[in-house]
């Protein structure tokens, strides 16, 4: 029995594994139609513009429903709420596959945002539960490496499948793994590691070891909306995710198009050379979320652990972007973006450990609000870059990316601060 033993059990790992899944299922779901965008347009005669609001309409949908979901997430629990999402969002995905004809397309679309809303806020303040503070950066770059992993791994994946049984299939065999998920999660979680057999006292101390009370028994907690509204901490954490998931959605949208259109690889060229800054990204992840960790467990200054990692990977994702648009060089363009990615995804193990560090019992709302105002910010990506593109404009957009990944890094740098609680009046310690 792992619960009689003395030393830590490890079970919160096994949590983590599942958590990492649901990162990875949600980016193949929302990732697939980038990859198959050529595919559809020509089926349905589509243009840039209208597949530009295509890519769009996920995003709408997911930024309107994020706070609402957060919050349900707070008050009912993550294993509950995280189970439903995943059921619609199964059901959403597998309608984009059985779409007929655009209207149907743009609203299946629409209702893919709206289930995969709140599943990362709903997934940090579950996560937030089972790990100490000081393992949050490196959780957050762990679930996030595989949501990468999907963008990376989805085109080499999807393009036998596209070939041998058509766009639709993709979208089938996604809805039916998300299923999978959900009977793998309800068999295996519970909300608070204290109810779960086989986490032992010893990992418990670890998980509670000098954390503010997230373990409240209370199961719908009272959100303080008037104080997390006033905070200009919150509105600082907003501005900061929305330049960072600004830079990060081309690569959820128009990347695929734009390396076949403007740089000429074909679908298979796409899956291995393509899949090279993606998976540069995969490893900022990795790297950014270990790195603010190591530096808090070092210094004990939060703030000062989430600045340096975050500030820096702004700046240089928006140096290596610039030259990756302008070179005629395919290779070398691979390369640049492949170190703006690696260094743009630095930000993600500090993004999200703050909210779970400020939002306390509140963090799913937190996180849910962080993320509906990237998700908004993120909107604007496929359709600037899809109304330059259409206008031949293919360096243009990149270098608006450039300007917005300065300003994120200018953000952190002078007006978040990781140690301000968004959600009482004074500093967590």
């Amino acid at each position: 029995d792992v619960c009689s033993s003395d030393l830590p059990s490890r079970f919160r790992w096994y949590i983590l594994a599942l958590f990492c899944l649901l990162y990875l299922i949600s980016y193949i779901d929302r990732g697939i139609m980038a990859i198959v965008a050529p595919e559809i347009s020509e089926e349905f005669d589509l243009d840039l513009a209208q597949m530009g609001l295509i890519l769009s309409v996920f995003t709408w949908g997911y930024a309107i429903a994020q706070i609402p979901v957060g919050y349900l997430g707070d008050r009912f629990g993550p294993r509950k709420v995280l189970s439903i999402l995943m059921a619609f969002v199964s059901m959403s995905v597998s309608l984009t596959g059985a779409a007929i004809n655009y209207a149907m397309l743009f609203v299946s679309r629409l209702f893919l945002g709206l289930s995969e809303a709140g599943a990362f806020p709903v997934a940090s303040r579950g996560m937030q539960m089972w790990f100490h503070r000081s393992e949050r950066g490196r959780i957050q770059g762990y679930t996030h490496f595989f949501s990468r992993f999907a963008v990376a791994t989805t085109p080499l994946a999807a393009a036998p499948i596209v070939y041998f049984f058509g766009w639709r299939s993709v979208f089938f065999l996604a809805g039916f793994i998300g299923l999978l998920w959900i009977i793998i999660f309800l068999l295996s979680y519970r909300n608070n590691p204290k109810d779960h057999p086989k986490v032992n006292e010893a990992e418990l101390a670890i998980i509670k070891k000098d954390s503010e009370d997230i373990h409240s028994n209370q199961e719908r907690p009272k959100v303080p909306w008037r104080i997390i509204l006033r905070s200009k901490n919150m509105l600082y954490i907003c501005l900061g995710y929305g330049c960072f998931f600004f830079g990060t959605n081309f690569y959820l949208t128009w990347y695929p198009t734009y390396l076949r259109e403007y740089r000429g690889l074909s679908l298979l060229e796409l899956g291995i050379l393509g899949s090279l800054p993606l998976l540069a990204g995969m490893a900022g992840d990795v790297v950014g979320g270990t790195l603010t960790d190591r530096i808090l467990k070092k210094t004990g200054k939060p703030g000062f652990a989430r600045k340096v990692v975050a500030a820096p990977g702004f700046a240089l994702a928006a140096v290596f972007v610039i030259p990756a648009a302008m070179t005629d060089s395919v290779l070398l363009s691979m390369a640049c973006l492949a170190l703006s990615f690696f260094f743009l995804e630095f930000v993600i193990g500090p993004a999200w450990a703050v909210p779970m560090d400020v939002g306390g019992v509140y963090s799913g709302t937190v996180t849910g609000i962080m993320n509906m105002a990237g998700a908004f910010s993120a909107s604007l990506t496929p359709i600037i870059y899809g109304y330059l593109f259409a206008r031949d404009m293919w360096v243009a957009p990149f270098m608006v990316s450039a300007g917005v990944l300065f300003l994120g890094s200018l953000i952190w740098i002078f007006l978040i601060d990781p140690e301000q609680s968004v959600v009482k009046e004074k500093k967590y310690v």
